[in-house]
């Protein structure tokens, strides 16, 4: 068998990504005290994940053991800053978070699945009420509704998500 080409290695590390980013960038956010930082780190991440990606590994799992290294290397280079973690500790941070990624994956699915059990409106709303950049004020305003009014709405919607999510996971524990 010939090794995959170019444009299909791409594809592969492309989807092999897209699927860890986001347990990826809270993972890094996680061992790193600022934004900034984090956002430092997975720039470097990404460019050692595309020159040494191997479609063959287990790409979640290395893809952390690299940015562990990588928030390290950063993290030496910020050590006269005293509010810099120590390795042991950037260490203990990362094992705990790689621990929680199933954990964090099975909540986002339960949510996921609950968000599209709500009414189109409703959810058509919890998703405009998150999206980066929107001001409730606004959004009220668009809605015809106090701010007060859109909160309550927003926080009656919030609880039944939670009450979905919680019952989905607990059926998933006995299955």
């Amino acid at each position: 068998m010939s090794p995959p080409s170019e444009h299909e290695r791409h594809a592969q590390f492309l989807r092999h990504y897209a699927e860890s980013e986001v347990a990826l960038h809270t993972f890094v956010r996680s061992l790193v005290p600022t934004r900034q930082m984090a956002s430092e780190v997975m720039q470097d991440v990404i460019l050692v994940l595309w020159e040494k990606f191997d479609a063959a590994a287990d790409f979640q799992g290395w893809a952390f053991g690299v940015a562990k290294n990588i928030a390290l290397r950063h993290l030496r280079r910020q050590s006269r800053d005293r509010h810099v973690f120590d390795d042991e500790l950037v260490n203990q941070l990362a094992d705990d978070a790689a621990a929680l990624v199933p954990v964090h994956d099975g909540h986002r699915e339960a949510l996921e699945h609950c968000l599209e059990k709500l009414p189109a409106a409703q959810r058509e709303l919890v998703l405009s009420a998150y999206t980066k950049g929107t001001r409730m004020d606004e959004l009220a305003t668009r809605r015809g509704q106090s701010p007060m009014a859109l909160y309550k709405l927003l926080h009656r919607i919030r609880q039944a998500l939670l009450e979905c999510v919680e019952r989905t996971l607990a059926k998933e524990e006995h299955a």
